[in-house]
């Protein structure tokens, strides 16, 4: 049995190789119907559909560069069934910290909610 921890990291590696495939639609499993994601540049995008969106819409601007996810730490809830990821983002220019906040569904871990900070660029 793969450790949570584990199971996260190569989850977040999956989305990577997937943003940079420009491959939205595979994204949609990552992410909790309900999920909440707070760009850089902030606002606020909700739920899996409007997140799948946002992601084909920026696959389809010129120049187009891949975010990267490099997680830090995950630390796992006692109960084992939400985690907290943190780590550092590139993509396009700029770069920065990252919160993910990730919940077990049905066996399967997946986001509930992202928040990115613009540091540089």
């Amino acid at each position: 049995m793969t450790a949570p921890e584990d199971a996260i990291r190569a989850r977040r590696r999956l989305t990577n190789k997937f943003i940079a495939e420009k491959q939205a639609q595979r994204l949609r499993p990552f992410f909790a119907t309900d999920a909440r994601l707070i760009p850089g540049g902030g606002g606020l995008i909700l739920g899996a559909d409007a997140l799948v969106a946002a992601f084909e819409a920026q696959f389809r601007e010129p120049g187009f560069v891949a975010y990267v996810r490099t997680p830090d730490s995950v630390e796992v809830s006692t109960a084992g069934d939400t985690a907290a990821e943190t780590g550092r983002w590139t993509g396009n220019g700029l770069s920065g910290a990252y919160m993910a906040a990730w919940r077990k569904v049905t066996g399967q871990w997946v986001i509930e909610s992202e928040l990115f900070v613009t540091l540089h660029g």
